[in-house]
């Protein structure tokens, strides 16, 4: 980051010759930057894919040793898109960058993210692991698949202060990987 700045996104390097658009807010007193795709992905329908699971299952059962049969195969088809944006983003140090969803993503495409709020750390900015990269989860509960074009605009960020404790002492002092790295 350099000296005297303070918040704001860049584009990683991979994707620095592909036309990623820096967020912008749309509206004066819009709290949210629009985060647009990267690249064009496909949001898989959720019941169109169970509706295919179960008619699968109906002709031949799958038998696992732990007794988990439907409950395991289910749960694959639960598992959110990661959808590319090629941004990342620098803040101060008590500031992170929540990720929120578009409020007509659920109205005019039925998606959602299905964590509800996505969290970028401060220590997230050009970690060793993937460069900061922001991906939004996404997850499409409609009944048809969703197309996501490149340039379109999948969710908002805002950047928000947050407090710490009187008795905080804080975690490890560098961030070891990258997407979901603090989980231990």
């Amino acid at each position: 980051m350099t000296e005297n700045k303070t918040r704001g996104f860049e584009i990683v390097n991979a994707y620095q010759e592909r036309e990623i658009s820096l967020p912008h807010r749309s509206t004066h007193y819009a709290a949210g930057y629009d985060i647009e795709s990267a690249e064009e992905i496909v949001l898989p329908s959720y019941w169109k894919s169970l509706f295919k699971y179960v008619l699968k299952q109906m002709g031949q059962w799958i038998h696992r040793e732990d007794g988990n049969d439907l409950e395991l195969e289910v749960d694959k088809l639960l598992k959110p898109t990661l959808v590319p944006t090629g941004l990342k983003a620098y803040m101060l140090d008590d500031e992170y960058l929540q990720i929120v969803n578009r409020s007509s993503n659920p109205l005019k495409r039925r998606v959602i993210l299905p964590n509800s709020l996505g969290i970028i750390d401060k220590d997230y900015y050009n970690n060793d692991n993937n460069e900061g990269h922001i991906y939004v989860q996404l997850q499409n509960y409609g009944v048809k698949d969703v197309v996501i074009k490149k340039g379109d605009r999948i969710a908002q960020g805002i950047f928000t202060k947050y407090l710490l404790t009187d008795d905080d002492i804080g975690g490890i002092s560098e961030r070891v990987g990258g997407f979901g790295s603090s989980d231990k």
